[in-house]
């Protein structure tokens, strides 16, 4: 099975950029949609942006659209999400995961797998 790992973390003031990253243990071609999710303290679990391994089309929801990129290298097994602009209700742990189906036009928790630990992300104003 694959490990997830996320980092990047961090404190930033509103306007701010942070760069996370997710790397997999391993190589797994099944792997067909790396996807990052936000959980603020007290809210469900969202989607934020997910990436196809293989074709890179992306999807982004409308809270980030515009402001966060996400990204890939496959060499690295490493999933990258740019964060710009940050605003303080982008405060939240941010999970990476992996949809073992293809990447759909919208983000359920519930399509994923293999969620990482998570990595913090405190934006003040």
């Amino acid at each position: 099975e694959v490990d997830l790992a996320e980092s990047g973390g961090g404190s930033v003031q509103a306007g701010g950029s942070l760069r996370l990253a997710c790397v997999a243990s391993k190589t797994d071609t099944s792997r067909n949609c790396m996807g990052w999710f936000r959980q603020a303290p007290g809210k469900a679990r969202e989607g934020v942006a997910h990436i196809h391994a293989r074709h890179g089309s992306t999807y982004y929801s409308d809270a980030v659209k515009g402001r966060f990129s996400i990204s890939q290298d496959t060499a690295k097994n490493t999933v990258y999400l740019q964060m710009d602009n940050l605003k303080p209700e982008d405060t939240g742990v941010y999970s990476c995961a992996v949809d073992f189906g293809s990447c759909r036009p919208y983000m359920r928790v519930d399509w994923y797998e293999r969620w990482g630990q998570g990595t913090q992300v405190t934006v003040s104003s």
